[in-house]
């Protein structure tokens, strides 16, 4: 069978300056925060409510009677409670570690992996 080629998305953007220093701690402080892996994860996150306040942006052009814009305004508040801080917060890793199952992220993260094995 030929290998049919597929084109993937780009999932996060890495910032313009990468070394300015305001930056760097508050990206330490999400990743400490919301037991994140890495920056990826938080440029990740950035990049997804980029687009949707872009999407917003667009919407608010719209009249407020639109039907397109009181749909689709719906879908993007239910998108951002799933992508922003709420759904960092729901990390499986973060509700180890607050109800003082695991000491501290990495070892949630352990703990999880060991989960899935079994």
């Amino acid at each position: 069978m030929p290998r049919i080629p597929t084109v993937h998305s780009k999932t996060y953007v890495t910032p313009r300056r990468p070394f300015e220093k305001e930056r760097l701690d508050q990206e330490l402080k999400l990743i400490g925060e919301y037991g994140l892996r890495n920056k990826r994860e938080v440029w990740r996150v950035k990049y997804t409510l980029a687009k949707i306040r872009k999407a917003a942006r667009v919407l608010l052009t719209l009249d407020e009677k639109d039907p397109k814009r009181l749909f689709e305004g719906n879908a993007l508040l239910r998108r951002l409670k799933l992508i922003g801080e709420y759904g960092l917060r729901n990390k499986r890793e973060v509700w180890r570690v607050k109800y003082s199952l695991a000491k501290i992220r990495k070892a949630a993260r352990v703990l999880l992996t060991l989960d899935e094995k079994d």
